[in-house]
């Protein structure tokens, strides 16, 4: 194979085809501008423009996301009943207004009603955007274009962060104003693009729709949503506890820190497209979260070994235990997706979706502080029970979706929409 060749492979997995896909992929790079910025930029907003104290915005954050947790299936429903495109937008447009609305934040209360209110908002419409790229695409595209849509979301993040370092640069009020408003506009743009996709036929709803917790008497897919939640915590282990240990175990410099993030968004571009294939069943599903499970556990006996070597070797090692973390950040998003595309029934999906993402929610309440306390609270031996804790849910989480997929979805099935063809 020539090197034009391997040229052209290597753009096709970075940038998406033309069509549907590409437009799912703009519009999530668009958001990720906004996105990016602000959570690169908001520790300082909230404490320099709002003048609020550190603890106000921890705690703030902190109830924003027991709201989140507690609204992510019955705000998930809203999909079901008035469709995805619909919620989306509005959802979208919501949010641009409260983003807009935070230089007028006068004190805790009204911090803390923004932050709620945002929380529920992205709890909806996190959950419509999924299952509009489910309905659009026929089921062997889906787990391809939310790839892109991820590759193309990290390259959003990264200009965001770039504009977040020239705000702080200036450092000024008036400067952290005009990021929320320029944050604000950005997400109105995203609301244009995702108006002009193509609408979707209604898909048909049961004659006896599902209470707004109902799904969670569905035990198998539950069991899924909890398995495949707790998989998440590759992200709390590369952005919280590794800079921890970087800085508490190792003589490696600061810097080394920066350089992973860079590692991560790097290869989450150019990888995370090609690492996708063959997650588009829910067998398939299944073993990538399998795989990305046992990285994980990888990952966490090759990091401890950096605690007790020096200079280059010490970097090197660092490397090592982050890239296996990003490959199996890779893998196992992939599999979480082709999850959210296989399992839930067409009539029910919003409710079903918002299940899954459940998991996920109860591993940010778990995860910070108890892989912390395992990885490097206990000055490394913990990196031990954290791999086996790892390895125990990737070798579980296969015959639970078998159990999931053999076992019917509560309320009843109503076959896939049949899609026109889209320009």
């Amino acid at each position: 194979m020539g090197a034009r060749e391997n040229i052209r492979i290597a753009v096709a997995n970075v940038v998406p085809p033309a069509g549907l896909t590409r437009a799912l992929a703009v519009q999530a790079m668009v958001y990720a501008v906004g996105s990016g910025l602000f959570h690169a930029g908001s520790a300082v907003f909230f404490t320099r423009a709002l003048g609020l104290s550190a603890a106000q915005v921890g705690l703030g954050l902190s109830i924003a996301a027991g709201v989140s947790l507690l609204g992510t299936v019955p705000l998930g429903g809203l999909t079901d009943r008035y469709g995805p495109q619909r919620v989306w937008v509005v959802g979208l447009v919501l949010d641009a207004a409260l983003f807009a609305s935070y230089p007028f934040v006068g004190g805790f209360a009204s911090f803390l009603a923004v932050v709620v209110a945002l929380a529920a908002v992205d709890a909806s419409t996190g959950v419509a955007r999924q299952v509009y790229s489910i309905n659009a695409l026929p089921p062997a595209d889906r787990v391809t274009a939310m790839a892109y849509q991820r590759s193309s979301l990290n390259v959003g993040f990264g200009l965001g962060a770039v504009i977040s370092g020239l705000v702080l640069a200036v450092d000024t009020i008036e400067a952290y104003r005009a990021m929320v408003w320029f944050i604000a506009t950005v997400i109105l743009v995203t609301a244009l693009f995702v108006r002009r996709l193509p609408r979707l036929p209604q898909v048909a709803r049961p004659a006896k729709p599902m209470g707004r917790l109902a799904v969670l008497r569905d035990r198998p897919f539950m069991t899924v949503s909890l398995l495949s939640g707790l998989l998440t915590a590759h992200g709390v282990l590369y952005l919280t506890v590794l800079p921890l240990w970087i800085l508490t175990h190792t003589d490696a410099p600061k810097t080394v820190i920066a350089a992973l993030v860079l590692l991560n968004t790097v290869l989450i571009v150019l990888l995370q497209v090609r690492v996708s294939r063959g997650a588009d069943t829910a067998a398939g599903a299944a073993r990538a979260s399998r795989r990305g499970g046992l990285l994980i556990a990888v990952s966490c006996l090759v990091l401890p070994i950096s605690g007790f070597t020096r200079g280059s070797l010490t970097v090197a090692v660092l490397v090592a235990a982050a890239t296996l973390l990003i490959l199996a950040e890779l893998i196992q998003s992939a599999g979480a997706w082709g999850l959210t595309a296989a399992l839930p029934p067409d009539d029910q999906r919003g409710a079903y979706v918002g299940a899954l993402r459940l998991g996920e929610q109860v591993q940010y309440l778990i995860a910070p502080a108890g892989l912390t306390a395992l990885g490097v609270s206990t000055g490394g031996w913990g990196w031990l029970p954290t791999a086996a804790i790892f390895v125990l849910v990737a070798v579980a989480i296969v015959p639970v979706v078998a159990w999931a997929e053999r076992t019917p979805r509560l309320g009843s099935q109503a076959p896939e929409p049949t899609m026109t063809s889209i320009p």
